[in-house]
């Protein structure tokens, strides 16, 4: 039962040997969100301590990253590196208390007593060799490490909030190195000793660490901390039923931001991977934090599946303010080269597109069209559709265009229609060589729309420009 007077406070912790990733999302997402739902504070905290493989770059991904998707930390970032400090007093305490040893064995002996068990099809397990040494063995040259003295007996009940109860042999378990040879603390001291001082009341993390779970809460009774409540999502699965990795295609989160993705379409994918709240599927930010709970969250792991997340790129795009995805298209439009100042507002290009493309990117590759002087025809879209028979009734469509009083597009769709009658023609039959001339292709919002949005100016010189490639006879 929850304590009312607790203030909640979960976090994040990432390890900066690589991007951020798509299950790591999913956990900050599920960790902002109870935060938020219960009035606390979220923490991030970044792991750092792998010197080898931590790097700067990966930890600006990882800021960018949660900057992008708007999962704003309450406190930090803070750095693991920065606190060998506290981690040493935390050592020197378990040490002083008899619940850590130094152990000298070496590298051969832990080795050859490994080989010894598994030929005996034994659990792998340091043997506790050092466990009651008061002294360095004599004449003894091994760096030591600083084991955890684990309890030899009894259990650990994990109450977790996602799998339920979950309980752990203390004879399960084995004496842990929390400090190795070289003084660096591991993993499982750093984390115990983050979490003891920064509050945490509630971890929420992937449920690969489950099994580090009993250690943790060995070691932080062993400190006289408070242990956490634990919540062990469950991973992420690409279509062919594995873990999701870099073969299934995406896996840092800013590739979905160079992909033309919106931050609140992948967080609303995010949240539904393992939770649901009846059969809602479409939920803005502030109804994940009000309807979210942990407590919800399947135990079995999720599928991700990219139509589903391209469906619901789609639907905030359709719905969402031309104004802010105009900035969208405007980044997609940098990236890949097309310099939008002389052309429409891109507001009006949002309105036109919207129901035609599932990503900002698509969106920008298909209205170059609607800048520039000229545009460059698809030749089997030319050769279709830019034939002799059209080249009268389009010679008329160009004149009628250029005296256009009032250009827009119920004038435009009038003049398309006058001369489609005037030449016997069905609309479409008028409507797509005019589409082929202005835009280069046989794909666009409609014709009328589309003309009135590159200009009457650019429309009628793109119309001759086509009518240059149509020759005087039939052939």
């Amino acid at each position: 039962m929850k304590d009312i007077n607790m203030t909640i406070r979960t976090r994040f912790a990432p390890s900066p040997t690589g991007y951020l990733h798509i299950g790591g999302v999913r956990t900050a997402l599920f960790s902002w969100l109870y935060a938020r739902k219960h009035g606390g504070q979220f923490i991030l905290r970044i792991e750092d301590t792998d010197r080898v493989r931590s790097t700067e770059a990966s930890i600006n991904a990882i800021l960018n990253g949660m900057e992008w998707l708007g999962l704003q930390p309450d406190e930090g970032p803070f750095y693991q590196t920065q606190r060998f400090d506290r981690y040493q007093q935390a050592i020197e305490q378990l040490l002083a208390d008899g619940k850590a040893y130094y152990c000298y064995c070496s590298k051969e002996r832990l080795e050859t007593l490994r080989a010894e068990q598994m030929l005996c099809k034994h659990k792998p397990r340091y043997d506790g060799h050092c466990r009651h040494l008061t002294t360095p063995p004599p004449l003894t040259k091994v760096k030591p490490v600083v084991r955890f003295k684990n309890a030899e007996a009894g259990e650990i009940v994990v109450r977790d909030l996602v799998k339920g109860t979950v309980i752990f042999n203390n004879s399960e378990l084995d004496d842990l190195i929390i400090v190795r040879s070289d003084g660096t603390p591991t993993y499982n001291l750093t984390v115990v000793v983050d979490d003891w001082d920064m509050r945490i009341t509630h971890v929420i993390r992937g449920d690969d660490h489950l099994n580090n779970t009993p250690r943790q809460i060995n070691i932080l009774e062993a400190l006289g901390a408070k242990v956490p409540q634990y919540a062990h999502v469950p991973m992420i699965l690409g279509r062919d039923g594995q873990r999701l990795s870099k073969r299934h295609g995406a896996v840092n989160v800013m590739n979905y931001k160079q992909g033309g993705f919106l931050q609140d379409a992948l967080l609303n994918y995010l949240v539904r991977l393992g939770w649901s709240y009846g059969d809602q599927e479409i939920f803005s930010r502030q109804e994940m934090i009000d309807l979210f709970e942990i407590s919800a969250v399947h135990g079995s792991p999720a599928a991700f599946n990219n139509d589903k997340l391209l469906w619901l790129n789609q639907h905030y795009i359709k719905t969402g303010s031309p104004e802010k995805l105009a900035i969208h298209l405007q980044f997609q439009c940098d990236q890949l080269g097309i310099d939008t100042l002389h052309g429409p507002p891109l507001t009006e290009i949002v309105k036109a597109q919207a129901e035609r493309a599932k990503n900002f990117k698509e969106m920008a590759q298909n209205s170059r069209f609607f800048f520039g002087e000229t545009v460059e025809l698809d030749e089997k879209a030319a050769q279709k559709h830019l034939q002799f028979a059209i080249k009268k009734p389009l010679t008329d469509l160009c004149e009628r265009l250029a005296e256009l009083a009032d250009w827009n597009a119920e004038a435009i769709h009038a003049a398309i229609h006058a001369v489609a009658e005037q030449h016997e023609l069905k609309l479409g039959k008028m409507a797509q060589p005019l589409r082929v001339a202005v835009t280069g292709r046989t794909v666009s919002p409609p014709i009328d729309v589309t003309a009135y949005l590159i200009g009457q100016r650019r429309t009628v010189e793109r119309i001759k420009q086509a009518l240059t490639l149509i020759g005087d006879t039939e052939t």
